[in-house]
């Protein structure tokens, strides 16, 4: 691989400083213009680069956008998801079931003053009831992961923040 033009990608060992960005280093096959390229995986079957990474500062307006959108998206599905359980027990008949036991158990018929589920669970409360949660459920969640974030990057300050070990196959 000596003469095939190619430069060799430089390791660095744990705590060795890195040169500046843009400085030529020597080495073999350095310096010599040519423009820089992965290397071929060796024959050996690879060989797996890993780096350690700490995360010591999370931007509070990024958190707060992402958490935005991920709780909007689960407002969306809790409301779906409520109004097609509604309308499946409401085909499946078991608000009537429910409503003739509560008829038979209380003696009185719904028309002369009785009791009448459908007042209480009707499609339009329970949809407004759900709407209103999944309401509350973005501005909260939204606001405790940005809470979050900040409450994090002053933890990280003290702690040093988050170790995370990356890996790469070439």
């Amino acid at each position: 691989m000596v003469g095939s033009g190619f430069s060799q990608p430089t390791t660095y060992a744990k705590g060795q400083p890195t040169p500046a960005r843009g400085t030529r280093t020597d080495g073999a096959g350095r310096g010599t213009g040519a423009a820089r390229r992965p290397a071929a995986p060796p024959a050996s079957g690879g060989r797996t680069r890993k780096a350690r990474l700490r995360v010591t500062k999370v931007d509070p307006w990024s958190v707060m956008k992402v958490s935005f959108l991920l709780s909007l998206a689960v407002g969306v599905i809790i409301i779906v998801a409520s109004a097609l359980l509604w309308m499946i027990l409401d085909g499946l008949g078991v608000f009537d079931s429910i409503s003739s036991t509560l008829k038979d158990v209380t003696g009185n018929d719904s028309s002369s003053g009785g009791f009448n589920l459908m007042d209480y669970i009707g499609f339009g409360k329970v949809f407004m009831f759900t709407t209103l949660i999944a309401v509350v459920d973005v501005v909260l969640m939204t606001a405790l992961c940005t809470l979050g974030a900040f409450i994090y990057n002053y933890a990280a300050g003290f702690a040093g923040g988050v170790e995370l070990t990356l890996a790469e196959e070439e």
